[in-house]
């Protein structure tokens, strides 16, 4: 990646080589897109305190420990549902750069490839996220499928009781499979190097759910599948129920309230992951960086806390974790990357966010990011 290149600057890219469709759903929030633009304006309103002659010549560790492993870096790659409308198997190329990176990856049920090569792609990065359906045989069935793949860290996504409501895919039409129209047409004239990859490829299906639907079922049957997957069915006692019966650790995302932080706690979560999923779901939900101070106090001494949204830069990182963080995800910039770099773009851009995350700290004074300021 060329030095100093920005988010906005991969954004702009990807939004030239994607067709509208494809940029609008991967770029799109909620409603009026309100929760959207807060989870960045968070970001900007936040300031960091200078401190100097914090001697920082040396390489600063990066290193974070998280749920009893120790990551390379404070941040991974989050589940991103539907992915390969960005590029071809994308799941693949982000489990495969967060695996050399020695960063957390996970795997998301509407992922376009199976849960099973993902973790053979990242065998020591790869956590899974469940979405419970409403169906309860096909959510055992991916439970089971994750424990015999080899994943020990579960991602229970509980901030989708329903579809988002997206306006930008509505105005667009989107739906799988694409439905001929000029409109589209004209947009994958315009995109050929998209419309080609896809067309060698084969439209994205949600490879996860192929098995519980008939064979030789359409990506509209899958499609259709995927929308019971967003399902209201999920509480308290059926969360209980998954914490019983799995082994491993369990992450909750979604909170964004400190009375849900306090409560997963009692429910036997490992760690909670402050989120209002990208923006996508509620235009009103606040920014998580706004809330993982409240949340972090409501919760016991050292018990560890995810966030994601909003987050464009390494600097933002630190943000987050100076907010209460222990571990930071960003979606939308690896999408954008291989959109506009092609199959090099997720380890390029994490190479560009360590820098960025060096560069903060020396600025900042912090020594390392448990002990922060060197200077005392």
């Amino acid at each position: 990646m060329a030095a100093g290149i920005s988010f906005q600057d991969l954004r702009s890219r990807a939004r030239r080589k994607l067709p509208r469709f494809a940029f609008d759903f991967i770029d799109g929030g909620a409603g009026n897109e309100t929760a959207l633009d807060r989870n960045e304006a968070a970001y900007r309103a936040q300031c960091l305190q200078p401190r100097i002659l914090v001697n920082s010549d040396r390489a600063l560790p990066l290193n974070r420990n998280f749920l009893g492993q120790s990551w390379s870096l404070p941040f991974g790659i989050p589940p991103i549902g539907l992915a390969g409308i960005a590029w071809p198997e994308i799941d693949l190329l982000l489990a495969a750069a967060a695996e050399r990176a020695g960063i957390p990856y996970v795997a998301s049920t509407p992922a376009t490839v199976s849960l099973e090569r993902l973790h053979e792609a990242a065998p020591n990065s790869a956590w899974f996220q469940l979405y419970v359906g409403k169906t309860q045989e096909i959510t055992s069935d991916l439970l089971e499928r994750a424990r015999n793949a080899g994943y020990r860290t579960l991602v229970v996504t509980a901030d989708v009781p329903r579809p988002g409501l997206r306006q930008r895919d509505a105005r667009n039409g989107f739906s799988l499979p694409l439905k001929p129209r000029p409109a589209l047409a004209f947009d994958l004239l315009r995109h050929p190097g998209w419309a080609l990859r896809t067309a060698r490829s084969g439209a994205p299906r949600f490879a996860n759910l192929e098995p519980y639907a008939s064979q030789g079922s359409s990506t509209q049957s899958l499609a259709q599948l995927m929308a019971g997957q967003s399902s209201g069915r999920l509480d308290w006692a059926l969360l209980r129920q998954i914490r019983d019966g799995w082994s491993g650790r369990i992450i909750l995302k979604g909170v964004c309230a400190p009375q849900d932080a306090a409560r997963a706690v009692d429910a036997g979560i490992d760690a909670v992951w402050v989120s209002n999923h990208g923006g996508r779901q509620l235009s009103s939900a606040p920014a998580p960086l706004d809330v993982v101070p409240a949340i972090r106090r409501a919760l016991p001494e050292g018990f560890p806390v995810a966030l994601d949204g909003g987050i464009r830069s390494g600097e933002d990182m630190i943000k987050a974790i100076a907010a209460g963080a222990d571990l930071v995800f960003a979606g939308r910039p690896f999408l954008y990357a291989i959109a506009a770099l092609g199959p090099t773009g997720a380890s390029r851009l994490i190479a560009q966010f360590t820098n960025e995350l060096e560069n903060t700290m020396a600025q900042i004074g912090w020594s390392d990011l448990d002990r922060r300021c060197g200077a005392g």
